[in-house]
């Protein structure tokens, strides 16, 4: 494509002398020839300063904000918000993938991980290939990509959207971030549903959202400005009726106590050899469908109503959907292994005191011998964490063992005496910062009965330690604890 027929709906100044192109992003790294090199200013860095480097890896075509000093080949265009160009300019080199594609798009403060999951494995089974972008990365066909951000950036995105048609992929389901929203990475998409999980203090600090509402009127965005055909949104927390109070969308709603089109009825936690599960009946007007989960958590009562909502809304048998969900797991979010001693280990990506909070409040639900909690915090940022967490699991769990969490350069036994202050036991907790040997100690000092979280890496397969990135995968190391038992 010509880079004057990329720029054809789009307002600029300076005049070009044109040149072919066929890939773009913001990242110099990756600019070659054929690259557009969209310069924006972020957080940390500005791009702007990268144009040169873009250049001397073969990058010809630039989108700047304001001028820069580059060879006379080089066509630069100057617009007034690169980062918005960055979006749509995306969208029209990679031929509007949204458009041909089912996106369900899901936002909230918590469950939006789990929630495009279940919907993935749904549509996959009913004959609709799914793909899925989020906080586990990028997943369709048989491919697998780790991302860095939860929704990645726009140039980013569409391209995964292109290569999920190319691949036969038919719909997506898409966590939104509030920073997506605010950083114009969606802008262009075309959501078919767009749905509203809950609402609760996140995301709040440098870099992020200056406070709750600035949060909130982020998150009210999705709604407001993309128009899906459906909305689906959770009842029962109090911030939906504002969320959804200028949408023009068609609205179900879904419960376990406030009225609803989806509604939660007679639920019931249940405990096996195998499985921490919930039983409930969804009603939808006069009609029941019994339905069964193999994760645990009324939390996941929420997320799995959410998910027959959505196939409903596409048509898809909800009573095929119930027995669809009854045998999932979602990695690293409430990932249940069980070992032969009658303990239970459930890995989880609880990571602040709200969210462990919620886990470890569920996992009491099924009233274990001992409900045991193994959790960090990460170095070098939201030291905020770190008490409020020690606050929640000194209080909640039975006994706590300290360890680290993506220590980065900082010292992992400050991070942990920061945490244990919170403890006025000293024998209900102990402190080891090798998170292998942490997990190895829960393991030999389990008993029957026994609940052990492992909060904080869910799905991450590394720890940050250091400046190095190593690999850690907190369900193989307790595999590895039942599978030494196994053959002793």
């Amino acid at each position: 494509m010509l880079f004057s027929g990329l720029l054809e709906k789009i307002e600029y100044r300076e005049f070009i002398i044109d040149c072919e192109v066929d890939h773009i992003t913001n990242d110099s790294r990756e600019a070659r020839s054929g690259s557009v090199f969209v310069c924006i200013k972020g957080f940390a860095t500005d791009g702007h300063l990268f144009a040169k480097k873009a250049y001397e890896n073969g990058c010809r075509a630039f989108v700047c904000e304001r001028e820069i000093d580059l060879p006379s080949d080089a066509q630069v265009v100057i617009v007034e918000n690169s980062r918005e160009v960055l979006a749509r300019l995306s969208c029209e080199l990679y031929g509007n993938p949204s458009h041909k594609l089912l996106v369900i798009g899901i936002t909230g403060t918590k469950g939006k991980t789990t929630t495009a999951l279940m919907i993935k494995q749904l549509l996959d089974a009913s004959g609709i290939p799914c793909g899925y972008i989020g906080s586990n990365g990028v997943i369709y066909a048989d491919k697998r990509i780790d991302a860095a951000n939860t929704t990645p950036e726009s140039c980013k995105l569409q391209l995964f959207l292109k290569n999920m048609l190319d691949c036969g992929i038919r719909a997506v389901a898409m966590e939104v971030s509030s920073q997506a929203l605010k950083l114009n990475r969606v802008l262009g998409i075309d959501f078919d549903i767009s749905l509203f999980t809950n609402l609760s203090p996140d995301h709040i600090g440098p870099g992020e959202h200056d406070n709750f509402e600035d949060y909130f009127n982020t998150k009210k965005r999705l709604f407001d400005d993309f128009e899906a055909k459906t909305v689906i949104a959770n009842a029962d927390d109090e911030h939906t009726a504002k969320m959804l109070a200028d949408c023009k969308s068609e609205i179900l709603l879904y419960s376990i106590n406030a009225p609803s089109d989806y509604k939660a009825e007679g639920i019931e936690f249940y405990r096996t050899s195998e499985f921490l599960g919930m039983k409930f009946n969804c009603r939808k007007v006069e009609r029941f469908i019994p339905c069964e989960l193999s994760i645990p958590g009324e939390f996941n009562v929420h997320n799995a109503l959410s998910c027959l909502a959505v196939v409903d809304a596409l048509g898809i048998n909800p009573d095929f959907a119930s027995k669809t969900l009854a045998n999932m797991q979602i990695e690293g979010r409430f990932e249940v292994i069980h070992a032969q001693n009658g303990a239970c280990f459930v890995i989880d990506y609880a990571h602040n005191g709200l969210s462990l909070e919620a886990s470890l409040c569920a996992l009491r639900k099924y009233e274990p011998s001992r409900l045991v909690c193994l959790f960090g915090s990460v170095g070098c940022r939201t030291q905020i964490r770190r008490t409020q967490m020690g606050a929640v699991a000194s209080r909640c769990a039975d006994f706590s063992i300290l360890t680290s969490d993506n220590p980065a350069t900082e010292d992992p036994m400050a991070i942990i005496n920061e945490i244990a202050e919170q403890y006025e036991n000293p024998d209900s907790f102990v402190a080891i910062p090798d998170r292998k040997a942490a997990i190895e100690y829960a393991f030999k000092t389990s008993g029957e009965g026994d609940i052990i979280l492992l909060a904080g890496k869910g799905h991450e397969k590394y720890q940050l330690i250091g400046n190095r990135k190593e690999y850690f995968c907190e369900r193989e190391i307790v595999e590895d604890c039942i599978n030494a038992v196994k053959y002793v």
